[in-house]
């Protein structure tokens, strides 16, 4: 598994924060992508899931995570969908190949990079999806994983 350290570029993005299952995400996804489809607005790149607990910690009822996608325009909130504008971030990335139920083993293998090469993890994971769950077989599936980080 590849690891890089790289620059995420400042970003807006229109997101909903949910708390239950993660079986939701493809619903506010679709929230989401109405959103900006319907405001005349252009995705600046694929969707993705900021993850603040998991289900190792807590009940399914309880997981605490937030899906969004990067636009260009100009919209107000409406509803659920929020906006806000993402600074640029350093992060740890990796690229996985394979069903979403297998991202944390990715996850728990940036952590341990992080920790054994000297950075301080600031916050939340972070999964973006490359590939189409719609289009793509699951063993096919494309996600990049990254943690925000500092160097120690």
């Amino acid at each position: 598994m590849k690891i890089a350290e790289k620059k995420l570029g400042k970003r807006q993005i229109a997101y909903v924060t949910y708390k239950g299952s993660y079986e939701e995400v493809p619903v506010l996804m679709g929230e989401i992508v109405g959103f900006i489809m319907a405001k005349g607005l252009s995705i600046m790149g694929p969707p993705f899931g900021v993850y603040f607990n998991s289900p190792q910690e807590v009940p399914v009822d309880e997981l605490m995570y937030e899906v969004g996608m990067p636009f260009a325009g100009e919209a107000d909130e409406e509803g659920r969908v929020k906006i806000k504008m993402m600074p640029e971030q350093l992060v740890l990335s990796t690229v996985y190949k394979g069903p979403y139920s297998g991202c944390g083993m990715a996850i728990g293998k940036l952590a341990e990079y992080a920790y054994k090469n000297g950075y301080e993890i600031i916050g939340p994971p972070m999964e973006t999806y490359i590939s189409d769950p719609n289009e793509t077989p699951e063993s096919e599936l494309i996600t990049e994983m990254c943690f925000p980080v500092m160097k120690k």
